[in-house]
């Protein structure tokens, strides 16, 4: 196929409604692989029956827990038949959905060998696409036997050895649009959402707030449970120590993102991330992000974004967290370059790529 279809849309001012555009793409315009930005066709073919293979199931209330919910119900809404779980029981499916490469590679492995011919798509994550694909044999051979890999945003093929590259897809997650929300005057709120454990670098915001000068507005929410052994008892310990700073632990996701809606800013400082959710979420409702210059920040906010800084460096953080809130120009820019990127999390343009994606598996 020389061209893909891809879907850009408006909304309309009557609610639930969207303007579709269809255009189509040449192929050397995206690179050596497809970028999957959905394309809406009437659905007559038959249902499949999918088992969607996840490390954790949505009570979990993570990263991958939230993708598996979302797929399972656009794939529902699609008229197919989806089996959700963390190990493979090796009921018949048309087609597999494994998320994770290194976790789900047991069921990945086991499906390719009995049904060889059937369709098996791997999505990366995380820690996979960022670690586990570079040095662990599973995660290794999961890509091998997958016969579609896809990437949360569009760096994230870059980490595919050049021969598995064809078989890459870009589908962005997405979450609801909030209306703004009315954010406090009198202190300048930093929102940070991140379990506590290493890969998330949990305390840099913490440093970066112990470094702000005496006068700052800027007070510090952390969302996020505790994961590792020791690290309550360390933020525990630095709440104490950084008053401006404060860790809520796990919150119900409705309640994070209310706070993310009134927060002046998002802050994730992650060592490696797949295509970080709560950066939809933030955009979303319309609270830029301050970020980590790692790749799969800038796959998600751009390479242009004003916004990173360099991963570890909490005096860098604190320079841009004390700019955002006494610069209003540069606050504009960080927004507008939110808002620019916006379109890409729209819940009907990740339901439509995830849906075409399917088809493409007919």
């Amino acid at each position: 196929m020389q061209a893909l279809s891809q879907l850009s849309y408006t909304p309309t001012r009557e609610p639930r409604i969207l303007r579709i555009e269809f255009r189509l793409v040449k192929r050397e315009q995206l690179g050596n692989w497809k970028i999957c930005r959905g394309y809406m066709v009437a659905l007559y073919s038959r249902p499949m029956r999918i088992v969607l293979i996840t490390p954790y199931l949505p009570v979990a209330r993570n990263g991958n827990a939230h993708t598996a919910a979302r797929w399972d119900r656009f794939l529902r809404q699609a008229g197919h038949g989806v089996a959700m779980s963390v190990a493979w029981d090796e009921t018949p499916a048309d087609l597999m959905i494994a998320l994770h490469a290194r976790r789900s590679h047991a069921a990945i492995a086991r499906f390719s060998a009995l049904y060889p011919e059937r369709p098996l798509l791997l999505v990366l994550t995380g820690t996979d696409i960022y670690r586990d694909i570079h040095r662990d044999a599973d995660a290794q051979a999961s890509l091998a036997l997958a016969h579609c890999i896809v990437a949360l945003q569009e760096q994230g093929p870059l980490e595919l050895p050049e021969a598995l590259r064809p078989k890459a897809r870009v589908i962005y997650q997405s979450s609801p649009r909030l209306k703004p929300a009315k954010r406090p005057v009198r202190t300048f709120d930093v929102c940070v959402v991140a379990h506590l454990r290493d890969e998330k670098d949990p305390f840099r915001t913490a440093f970066a707030a112990r470094l702000l000068p005496a006068q700052s507005r800027i007070r510090v929410h952390h969302i996020g449970g505790a994961l590792q052994i020791g690290m309550a008892e360390q933020a525990q310990t630095l709440a104490v120590e950084i008053p401006r700073w404060r860790w809520l632990g796990a919150l119900a996701h409705g309640e994070t993102r209310r706070r993310i809606a009134r927060s002046h800013l998002l802050v994730l400082s992650s060592r490696m991330e797949g295509g970080a959710n709560v950066i939809c979420e933030a955009v979303m409702a319309g609270t830029p992000v301050l970020a980590s210059r790692i790749p799969g920040n800038v796959g998600m906010l751009g390479v242009d974004y004003a916004g990173y800084f360099p991963l570890g460096d909490e005096a860098a953080l604190a320079e841009l967290m004390l700019r955002a809130e006494s610069d209003a120009a540069f606050y504009r820019l960080l927004a507008e370059q939110c808002a620019a990127r916006a379109y890409l999390f729209e819940p009907a343009l990740e339901a439509a790529s995830v849906q075409a994606l399917a088809r493409e598996c007919r």
